[in-house]
């Protein structure tokens, strides 16, 4: 069926069902001519003048096509503010030239959107271009990636994403969020200076669900700075510094609640289970839950709970509580030069924690803990 079709259709349809109703003003205007064409469009944009046709022409597309574009540098990807409902795929290789910036790479906004990767299709960062082994505490400026802000209802699903120059995904603003069968593959890094790229960074969001991720980099698989109602499950982590909390405090939203990790596997990193607080801050974090967790070859913490983050020299602080923290079924080992178990908690701020099958062996036990919630051995 042709567009024209398509919009004659949709017109006769709506006419017939207007027919049939009695006079309301309350009823809602036919849609326009204009409006029925945009829900018909799809547009395809590609090489390097592909980035700045596909951001001018993004709200007269219901259909985004990204195929071998070739972002220019210090240039974003600006699919911001999209339509209602408008698909977005990614074909080819996406690749972005090089630039001393703060990025990000790629910004996508909207709701009922969708955004997906065609088979084959690569997001390449090139990020050891920017790599020096400081990530986002010094050195080059880099780009962060992927802003996935103020998405509601949304859908981000089977993108590939190589080599980023730091962060990946930063997901704040958003409400009703999945990402599914993301990988992130920054295996390169690990001998090249990569640092700082976290996988997923999530704040002030709601709702937030992200199934089968495979993240190989060298932060944070997962990091969650402040939401609610936050899902992970089916992932692999490798590389980094595991599934944590935090780091909370210091922002204008310091709450984290009602967090599930399930059902996934940390491997070759620094840390498996983590909640990491700010020295001296407020917030909240509470019902967290780690289930059916693995870890292997971890090097420094299997489990890892810090109140004084950031002033390490510090004693722990309790102005950031952590309430209802379930550990159900997480084992694995750590090398013999790490730690299976460090809690280091504030006075009264560590409440109402159960850990159940929990077998952390390999490293050594800590002597060092503070402020241990009843039944829970360090």
């Amino acid at each position: 069926m042709t567009p024209s079709s398509v919009i004659a259709l949709g017109l006769a349809l709506w006419a017939s069902v207007a027919s049939a109703v009695p006079a309301d003003p309350l009823v809602t205007a036919a849609p326009s001519l204009e409006d029925l064409e945009k829900r018909a469009t799809s547009c395809t944009f590609s090489g390097s003048e592909g980035a700045s046709s596909a951001s001018k022409s993004k709200t007269s597309c219901s259909t985004i096509v990204l195929s071998d574009v070739a972002v220019p540098s210090g240039v974003t990807l600006d699919l911001t503010d999209l339509n209602e409902g408008t698909y977005v795929i990614f074909e080819g290789e996406t690749t972005f030239g090089y630039e001393e910036w703060d990025g990000p790479l790629v910004s996508v906004s909207g709701t009922d959107i969708t955004v997906t990767g065609a088979s084959g299709a690569y997001l390449n960062g090139d990020g050891s271009r920017w790599w020096d082994g400081e990530g986002s505490d010094g050195g080059k400026t880099k780009p962060k990636f992927f802003y996935a802000h103020d998405l509601t209802s949304s859908l981000i699903s089977g993108i590939y994403i190589q080599n980023s120059p730091v962060q990946v995904f930063s997901i704040d603003g958003a409400t009703d969020l999945t990402l599914e069968d993301i990988t992130i593959d920054n295996t390169d890094g690990d001998d090249e200076g990569a640092a700082n790229t976290d996988g997923f960074d999530i704040g002030s969001s709601t709702y937030v669900t992200i199934t089968g991720a495979n993240v190989y980099n060298q932060d944070d698989c997962v990091a969650i700075n402040s939401g609610e109602n936050i899902y992970f499950s089916g992932g692999v982590c490798s590389g980094g510094h595991g599934l944590s909390i935090g780091s909370v405090g210091g922002r204008d939203d310091n709450t984290v609640k009602n967090v599930t990790f399930y059902d996934s596997e940390i491997k070759s990193s620094q840390n498996g289970v983590r909640i990491k607080t700010i020295y001296g801050d407020t917030g909240t974090v509470s019902e967290i839950t780690y289930k059916e967790i693995t870890l292997s070859e971890i090097t420094d913490y299997g489990i890892v709970v810090e109140q004084n983050y950031d002033d390490t020299d510090e004693s722990p602080t309790n102005g950031v509580t952590i309430s209802d923290f379930v550990l159900d079924g997480v084992v694995g080992t750590v090398e013999d030069t790490g730690t299976n178990i460090y809690i280091l908690c504030g006075s009264d701020s560590c409440t109402d924690w159960t850990w159940t099958d929990v077998d952390i062996t390999g490293g050594k036990t800590s002597s060092d803990c503070e402020n241990v919630p009843d039944d829970i051995s360090c």
